[in-house]
C-alpha cells in the first residue's frame, strides 16, 4: 500500500499594509479594518471542506503566510488555531509559524502570539538600509527591524528566521554583506538570503529598477555564504541557512515531498491518498470572493500523472543541499526508483548529480545549474 507522507498546513492571509514593488504574492493593501471574525469563519469552512484530504493523519506544522498575517489579532488568530485542532490533531511538538514585518511589531501583541502556541517567526527584513528599503516599498526602516528581533527574544521566540534579500537596486558587495552581517548580529536561528528576482505582474517588472551586474551578484553570493558559515548557519536549501537543529520543518516538508493543506484566499495545497493519486490544487484567489456567501473555496485541482511525478519530486528535493535518500523517490510517489534510472546516467554524466546509488543529490555544479538538471528528468 502507498505510504501517505507527513501532512502540514498552509493558512494565507492575504493583508498588507501595502504591497511592495517587487512581490508577486496573492496580497492586496488592506482597507481601515480588516475583516477577521468573516475570514476566521472562512478559513474553517475551507478547512472543513478539505478534512477527508487529511486521511486521519495530525499535522505536524502550520505556516501563516501572506499578505501580513501579522495584523490579525491574537484572538483571531487564537480562534483559527483552536477551530483547526478541533478538526486535526496537533502532532507532539508542532512546529507554528508567523510571517510577520517589523513595521506591525507590538511587544504585548507578539507575547499573546507566542501565548496562543505559536513557536516561530519569519520576520521579513529585506534590508537595513533605508535607501534600499525605500527602493524595496518597505513600511519599515532599519532600526525597526533590530526592535523586531528584540521584541520577538522578549515576547518567548527562541526560535526565528530574518527574511534577507541581496542583489537589490544598485547594491554593493559592501552593502550586501553590511546587510548580512547586520543580520547575524541580531541572532536570528535562521537566515532565508535570497536574490531578488523581477517577477512578471509586479511593478518592477514593468518598471525594472537597476539591479547589479552578473560578475557583483555572484561575488555577493560567495562571500555571503562564507560569512554565514563563519557565524554556524549552515545552508541546507538554496536560499536557506540555519543553526544545528533549527531547519524550517514546514519548508522540509515541503521540500521532499510532502503533503500540505492550503487554506485562505489564493492557498495552494499538495495531497496523497491512499491509492496513491497525488494531486496539486488552490482556493479561490481574490478575498472578495472569498468571503462571498456559499461560496466555494475550490478553484481548481490538477492529478499530477505518473510521467510528471518524477520531475515534481526532483523539483523539490534537489533544491535540498544534501538532497535525499534515493528510497524515498519510492515512498512519496509510489513509483519505482527505475523511473530515474536515464535521467540519473545523464545527469551524472554531466557532473550535475551525485554518483551515489543511496541519494538523490545534486553537486555543486548541479546546484548552480539546477534548472539544466531538472531537464533531464522531464518526460
Amino acid at each position: 500500500m502507498f505510504q501517505l507522507p507527513p501532512l502540514a498546513l498552509y493558512i494565507h492571509i492575504p493583508w498588507c499594509v501595502r504591497k511592495c514593488p517587487y512581490c508577486d504574492f496573492n496580497s492586496h493593501a488592506a482597507g481601515p479594518e480588516l475583516p477577521e471574525d468573516a475570514y476566521v469563519d472562512a478559513l474553517l469552512a475551507d478547512l472543513d471542506a478539505d478534512l477527508e484530504q487529511a486521511h486521519g493523519r495530525p499535522l505536524t506544522s502550520i505556516f501563516f503566510g501572506g499578505g501580513t498575517p501579522s495584523l490579525f489579532s491574537a484572538k483571531a488568530l487564537g480562534r483559527l488555531l483552536e477551530g483547526v485542532e478541533r478538526r486535526i490533531p496537533f502532532a507532539p511538538g508542532i512546529e507554528i509559524t508567523l510571517e510577520a514585518n517589523p513595521g506591525t511589531f507590538e511587544q504585548a501583541k507578539f507575547a499573546a502570539y507566542r501565548g496562543l502556541g505559536i513557536n516561530r517567526l519569519s520576520i521579513g527584513v529585506q534590508s537595513f538600509q533605508p535607501a534600499k528599503l525605500k527602493a524595496l516599498g518597505r513600511i519599515h526602516d532599519g532600526d525597526e527591524a533590530i526592535r523586531a528581533a528584540d521584541m520577538a527574544r522578549a515576547a518567548g521566540f527562541d526560535n526565528f528566521n530574518l527574511d534577507l534579500m541581496h542583489g537589490l537596486p544598485d547594491q554593493s558587495i559592501d552593502d550586501a554583506l553590511s546587510d548580512l552581517r547586520t543580520a547575524i548580529a541580531q541572532a536570528p536561528t535562521h537566515l532565508s538570503w535570497y536574490q531578488l528576482t523581477l517577477e512578471p505582474n509586479t511593478v518592477f517588472w514593468n518598471q525594472p529598477p537597476v539591479l547589479p551586474e552578473d560578475d557583483i551578484l555572484w561575488d555577493i553570493q560567495e562571500a555571503g555564504q562564507a560569512l554565514l558559515a563563519e557565524h554556524g548557519y549552515a545552508q541546507y536549501e538554496v536560499s536557506a541557512y540555519a543553526q544545528p537543529d533549527r531547519a524550517a520543518r514546514h519548508n522540509l516538508n515541503y521540500w521532499t515531498f510532502g503533503d500540505f493543506l492550503g487554506i485562505g484566499a489564493g492557498a495552494h495545497a499538495k495531497t496523497s491518498s491512499p491509492d496513491g493519486l497525488i494531486a496539486r490544487s488552490w482556493k479561490t484567489r481574490l478575498p472578495k470572493d472569498y468571503l462571498a456567501p456559499d461560496k466555494r473555496f475550490s478553484a481548481g485541482q490538477r492529478v499530477l500523472g505518473p510521467d510528471e511525478l518524477p520531475f515534481e519530486f526532483l523539483m523539490n528535493v534537489l533544491r535540498l543541499t544534501d538532497g535525499t535518500s534515493a528510497e524515498l523517490f519510492a515512498q512519496r510517489t509510489g513509483l519505482p526508483l527505475s523511473h530515474l534510472v536515464e535521467g540519473r546516467r545523464e545527469a551524472e554524466k554531466r557532473d550535475l548529480l551525485l554518483a551515489d546509488p543511496q541519494r538523490l543529490a545534486a553537486t555543486p555544479k548541479g546546484q548552480l545549474f539546477l534548472n539544466d538538471l531538472l531537464q533531464l528528468f522531464l518526460s
